[in-house]
């Protein structure tokens, strides 16, 4: 699958496509259903099928103070939309130009990439002030060869609509197994494993640390998680996603401990699987409360992880 850029030229091939077009990050069950109209749509025409996202966020651009609450980056979206069998993404590079187009000048833009068909989710705005609607869409795309459709909300198992604020609440109260349904996989952070204090080495404990970057930040505490290495190995392990308040000073980071394996995995990039929230951070008094801690900690994640089915 191409990745596409809003600053470059649409490549000839790809013209006359149908776009799914959201931000789409996390690209939960919701999202999953625009883009499979899409898919659809374009499969049934002929024509390739792109799925459109924005970066940074427009949250980013306008409220630069806000907390990172990133559920997925560029790249695990680009592996997602691929695996939904979108033939492009393309990337919107969000800046104050692209926000500043009224909604005409946004769909002309669409045009110019011969864009033939747009679908999105019922709740989509587009152009300054978000003044465009799927309505504004297809009335300004008509006469310029632009079909627009809109997909309904998807709903949970609850009965309430799907969507990636649930989802990060779900995150911060520790709820994995909500956050599981709703994006139909586990919440997954990606990073490259860094060189640390090697504390857990010497307590027979090694962890291979991770930095969170600009996700989310769920509960802290303890985890079941599950590593995804780069040659395809998945490992059972343990986390603690926090500052580590027994140690001095505090730094955030995600600090997986797998089980049963004994691999450097330093300068590797690694995704971990977030299942089960064991329990909050504590501090400890002294290193033999903390290695009992840790020790049922990593029993506890075994028996969570033995019934729980893996999940890409």
């Amino acid at each position: 699958m191409e990745r596409l850029h809003s600053s470059a030229p649409m490549p000839a091939h790809l013209r006359g496509s149908i776009m799914a077009l959201g931000n789409f990050d996390g690209f939960h069950a919701g999202h999953q259903a625009v883009a499979r109209r899409a898919i659809a749509l374009a499969s049934a025409q002929g024509r390739p099928a792109i799925i459109a996202t924005f970066d940074p966020h427009p949250m980013r651009l306008f409220r630069p103070e806000t907390p990172w609450f990133r559920l997925t980056t560029l790249d695990q979206r680009e592996r997602l939309f691929a695996r939904a069998g979108a033939d492009a993404m393309l990337v919107f590079d969000f800046t104050r130009g692209l926000a500043a187009l009224d909604p005409q000048a946004f769909v002309d833009l669409l045009a110019q990439w011969g864009v033939a068909g747009v679908v999105t989710g019922e709740d989509f705005t587009f152009g300054k002030d978000r003044a465009g609607s799927i309505a504004t869409l297809a009335e300004l795309g008509a006469p310029l060869g632009i079909a627009a459709q809109a997909v309904a909300p998807i709903t949970g198992q609850d009965g309430d609509i799907i969507s990636s604020t649930r989802i990060r609440q779900a995150l911060k109260s520790g709820d994995c197994a909500m956050a599981t349904r709703l994006l139909t996989r586990p919440f997954t952070i990606e990073g490259t494993v860094q060189h640390g204090d090697k504390l857990g080495r010497t307590i027979g404990f090694p962890t291979a640390n991770v930095d969170l970057g600009h996700y989310l930040r769920p509960a802290y505490g303890i985890y079941a998680v599950r590593g995804l290495l780069p040659d395809g190995r998945v490992l059972d392990g343990a986390a603690n996603l926090g500052i580590r308040p027994s140690f001095d000073p505090p730094k955030e980071l995600l600090e997986p401990h797998f089980f049963d394996f004994a691999e450097s995995l330093y300068d590797q990039r690694i995704e971990v699987q977030m299942i089960h929230f064991l329990r909050p951070e504590a501090k400890f008094d002294g290193l033999d409360a903390l290695m009992a801690a840790i020790a049922k900690d990593c029993d506890d994640a075994r028996q969570i992880l033995a019934g729980t089915p893996h999940l890409a």
